[in-house]
């Protein structure tokens, strides 16, 4: 239903594809030898994967092999620098990158055992970390064709170093995944919470033009360092595999003209095509709504009653730190309530955001800080196991004198509820569809890529933040739940019925049913306020049976008619007649 538009970035190089095994061509593109020394810096932080095998599947034996610190290759993964990985675990491998000659590399050493040939270390023991070729012109001192035990050789192992294009992007950092038999490039970024067009970019590749090989390395962006839960592989799904067609060539259609004429109409219809589905679906939601509007006024009411919760007393909260350390999936820190004053001008009123929530400065870099005066552990443990570029990161935490302090990741255009319920802004049709394609990303990553799975039961527009270039993040985790054991269609009861009146599901507010269809529900509710730019309480207070069969027109945004293809509108009202 959504697309995505690829943004320029210098690719590192073509994709290494079968060349890995090619150990006779000493004349190997730039693939084969590494990855070009075109970033911004000449050495960086980089990351690796690796899959555990006897007798590499100790922190202390991958580290060793691959030239990596065991503290924080344990540290990362979130273990214990005496710990085992299982068999074919995939593991993270932090290791420092840095220019040598034309290519990055992070060089490890290596003593060669019986029967090691330059092709079985390239593909087996470092498992197409390395290529064959560049373990070749990497110890071209060796003059013999064979190597011999004890034999100690440099392997460069395959990094690189952000591009300024895609440090313009707020890629910090760029990982060496090791494609698995069955791995696509879709689900791999959504796996590791990072842009599709981003990864093909990095790699040289494109939607027409995607196809990587097992064994080879592939170039995934990422905003933020990587964490133990995205070393769990999801179970396979053909719904993200991508669309692999033939490349058109120009004598397809007589001439380069006809080629880019072909081209602009495809783009413009699936644009357009896109718009129509979005549309038609939202209004399709938006009259089921209206006949369970009713059904839902009748068992509101049951839904008020909250949980009394437990507040942490501040003698608990060491232990609770150090226990949540523990069990931390990506790094976070413990502020002092003097550097939350110091950021916020002591709290300020210029710097209120809304609510209780203050914009402060660390360091030069904007952050939202959000007071709490009850118990957030289940906020802290939910935003703690997840990683996705499109769910609010939690930076650190504070606790002074009763109340928690949350400090997250700042969103500079605040709530999504800003841009569509207030006359002074504005978002366009492709600004909405960009942002409901977010909202839905970060949704599949809760549902199907975090350990355990979540479902967040709180999806509404206030809880949708927009960055500066108006890429959506989910907000507020205070009501997500854990998923864990729950197969496909399974469903769990609840005695506390929480949420707001409207984004509710009927069968959540009669029964406390919850489910991983839950969110389903909430985000349908979302594109009908999206499409509307009108709240889901002024609709279902402005709903009546007479009023069903209502133009399409009266529906829409008044604010994006003029904006918005009349022909559009036309279609899906006649088809609404017929449905």
């Amino acid at each position: 239903m959504f697309c995505y538009f690829p943004l320029s970035i210098f690719s590192q190089q073509p994709n290494v594809g079968k060349a890995t095994s090619d150990c006779s061509n000493r004349n190997a593109s730039n693939s084969v030898l590494g990855y070009t020394c075109n970033g911004v810096k000449t050495s960086c932080q980089a990351y690796l994967t690796f899959r555990s095998k006897p007798p590499h599947n100790t922190v202390s034996t991958i580290s060793s092999l691959l030239a990596s610190d065991p503290s924080q290759l344990a540290k990362i993964n979130s273990v214990s620098e005496t710990y085992t990985f299982e068999t074919n675990q995939l593991v993270i491998v932090p290791v420092n990158c840095s220019c040598s000659g034309q290519y990055y590399q992070a060089n490890a050493s290596y003593n060669v055992v019986a029967s090691d040939t330059h092709f079985i270390l390239a593909s087996r023991t470092f498992q197409g970390l390395s290529t064959s070729t560049a373990v070749l012109k990497q110890n071209s001192n060796i003059t013999t064709k064979y190597l011999y035990p004890k034999q100690r050789l440099v392997i460069p192992l395959r990094c690189a170093c952000p591009t300024k294009n895609q440090i313009d992007l707020s890629v910090n950092y760029l990982m060496s995944y090791l494609v698995a038999e069955g791995n696509c490039i879709s689900r791999i970024a959504v796996r590791f919470g990072t842009d599709i067009g981003w990864t093909l970019e990095a790699n040289g590749l494109s939607e027409e033009n995607s196809v990587i090989q097992p064994s080879t390395t592939l170039l995934v962006p990422l905003k933020n360092p990587p964490s133990s839960s995205q070393t769990v592989e999801p179970p396979p799904s053909s719904s993200h595999s991508p669309s692999v067609s033939s490349p058109l060539t120009s004598s397809s259609y007589g001439s380069s003209v006809q080629l880019q004429t072909y081209w602009l109409y495809s783009l413009v219809g699936f644009i357009g095509g896109s718009a129509f589905v979005m549309v038609f679906c939202t209004i399709i939601f938006f009259r089921l709504f209206r006949r369970i509007e009713k059904k839902i006024d009748s068992i509101v009411a049951k839904a008020s009653e909250k949980p009394v919760e437990k507040r942490m007393e501040k003698k608990e909260f060491q232990d609770y730190m150090k226990s949540l350390s523990k069990a931390a999936r990506q790094p976070f820190k413990n502020y002092t309530f003097e550097e939350l004053q110091l950021a916020t001008n002591n709290f300020s009123p210029s710097c209120l955001i809304k609510g209780s929530v203050y914009r402060g400065i660390f360091i030069g870099d904007f952050a939202a800080i959000k007071k709490m005066d009850r118990d957030i552990s289940k906020d802290i443990n939910v935003v703690n196991k997840i990683n996705h570029s499109n769910l609010t990161r939690l930076l650190g935490v504070c606790f002074n004198t009763g109340c928690w302090y949350l400090v997250y990741e700042y969103a500079s255009n605040g709530p999504f509820s800003d841009w569509i319920f207030k006359s002074e802004k504005s978002l366009t049709w492709m600004q909405r569809i960009q942002i409901a394609s977010d909202v839905a990303t970060g949704l599949n990553y809760l549902r199907s890529f975090a350990n355990p799975s979540h479902v967040h039961k709180d999806i509404k527009s206030n809880n949708i933040l927009l960055e500066g270039d108006f890429r959506a993040k989910i907000a507020n985790f205070g009501l997500a739940r854990s998923t864990q054991g729950q197969l496909e269609g399974q469903f769990s009861m609840t005695k506390h019925i929480v949420g707001n009146f409207g984004y509710m599901a009927p069968d959540s507010l009669e029964i406390g049913l919850v489910s991983k269809k839950l969110d389903v529900y909430t985000f349908g509710v979302l594109l009908l306020e999206m499409f509307a730019g009108k709240q889901v309480s002024v609709l279902s207070a402005g709903t009546s049976d007479e009023g069903q069969d209502q133009s399409l027109r009266h529906l829409i945004d008044h604010t994006m008619l003029k904006k918005y293809p009349s022909e559009l509108v036309d279609s899906v009202d006649r088809l609404l007649v017929l449905a």
